[in-house]
């Protein structure tokens, strides 16, 4: 006896909800989401340039004075800036990962809420980090 395969039903819908184009509208959870990965990728190859800043304090007042030099360009300013905007905004919205693990927040309209508070908090951290750094006196 062999068996009749039964037919699949034809699926018209998305199969993955990030599927974004005519099937989702665009959220800011979405845009949140990935730049939460992005910055984490950043960060970890932003961490490289605090392990070359410190290697090259250990390496003498000459590798320190070339690190320096780059670092206060407008290239290694612009990558620093990123650096701490990013560790800004993953610090925050790791923070609000942490309200929703605790079973807060997830009615849509905390959600949206919970996600501009992110983008401003890490632009108002970033710009505290920055203005004291350059209101305290060089040692």
């Amino acid at each position: 006896m062999s068996a009749k395969p039964s037919a699949k039903p034809v699926v018209s819908r998305p199969l993955s909800p990030f599927m974004l184009g005519q099937y989702y509208r665009f959220q800011i959870s979405s845009l949140l989401s990935i730049t939460h990965r992005i910055t984490g990728v950043g960060l970890a190859i932003g961490t490289l340039f605090i392990a070359i800043w410190v290697m090259s304090a250990v390496a003498g007042p000459d590798a320190y004075a070339r690190f320096a030099w780059f670092a206060r360009s407008p290239i290694g300013l612009l990558l620093l800036l990123g650096w701490s905007w990013a560790l800004m905004f993953h610090l925050s919205n790791g923070i609000r990962h942490l309200v929703w693990d605790a079973g807060y927040a997830f009615e849509k309209k905390s959600v949206d809420a919970g996600g501009i508070i992110v983008v401003i908090a890490s632009v108002l951290l970033t710009a505290a980090i920055w203005v004291t750094a350059y209101l305290l006196p060089a040692v």
